[in-house]
């Protein structure tokens, strides 16, 4: 006979009893609460860009939006917007196409990548386009050329200057040849709005490539660049290959262009609004 004997053979648990833990929630971390300078390369904490949105380390001007430059430089509620509801032919059909510009339309809050109306700057009246990034990388389609057209066939009836913010990966592939012929559509309204004897000033930024800057980019009376601003036509690597030559480190940079005479001033985003207001005083703009 055994000396120690047990009830129950095996060890019995209560799962009412047993102890659960309950797994701990993982912290949550805001998206988008740094940005990566790609001047500097520094990580910066996104208020420390403020409104302006300008690196406090290196001074490079991060792309804003259509609205958020429309406030740093038109006077506060002065803006009217121009030319809405005009809608692409789709001329190639292409695939998927216009459920893309719908999207767009509902990410950016625009109705094409470019931005037009009159709006005063310090009390002068303007015809303003702002071109933004955002939408399809602001390329150029039929839209976009009828609305800038547009622009300055309004600004030259009413005698008005047209200052114009550009910012365009060139033009729009999905509208094909359509889209190329805008280069010329453009072009042929700008000269009418000198001819007419009235004032042009382009305001480029990062990046201004492609069409726009083969046409309507590069026919202002006066050039104003952001600093550090990527502007070219065709990209570094295929001028590379077909030049056969290394380029500079800048090449394409506002700087490099501003050095070859291809840009008249770089101005500090916070100074924009300041030096456009003088520019328009000195050339009889806005009334």
């Amino acid at each position: 006979m055994p000396l120690f004997s047990k009830k129950d053979k095996y060890i019995r648990i209560n799962p009412n009893r047993a102890i659960r833990e309950t797994p701990q929630a993982k912290p949550e971390v805001p998206d988008e609460l740094f940005s990566k300078c790609p001047g500097c390369k520094h990580t910066i904490y996104q208020k420390d860009l403020g409104s302006e949105r300008i690196c406090p380390n290196c001074g490079y001007t991060f792309r804003i939006t259509a609205f958020e430059r429309l406030s740093l430089i038109a006077d506060e509620n002065s803006f009217d917007e121009l030319f809405t509801g005009i809608e692409t032919t789709d001329p190639l059909r292409f695939p998927h196409y216009k459920e893309k510009l719908a999207q767009m339309r509902e990410k950016t809050g625009l109705d094409e990548a470019v931005l037009t109306g009159t709006a005063l700057i310090k009390g002068r009246k303007i015809a303003l386009g702002i071109m933004d990034s955002n939408f399809i990388m602001a390329s150029m389609g039929t839209v976009v050329g009828e609305k800038i057209t547009r622009l300055f066939e309004y600004a030259t009836e009413q005698k008005l200057p047209v200052v114009l913010f550009t910012a365009s990966g060139g033009a729009r592939m999905q509208e094909g040849i359509m889209s190329l012929m805008q280069m010329a559509k453009t072009s042929a309204a700008v000269q009418r709005h000198s001819k007419a004897g009235l004032f042009y000033l382009i305001v480029l930024t990062d990046p201004t490539t492609g069409g726009v800057t083969a046409s309507f980019a590069m026919e202002g009376d006066i050039i104003l660049a952001e600093a550090q601003a990527l502007v070219g036509f065709a990209g570094r690597r295929v001028i590379e290959s077909t030049v056969r030559e290394k380029l500079p480190d800048d090449f394409q940079k506002a700087e490099f262009l501003l050095e070859h005479g291809f840009v008249d001033a770089i101005v500090k985003r916070g100074e924009l609004r300041d030096t456009i207001a003088i520019l328009l005083s000195f050339h009889g703009g806005g009334l």
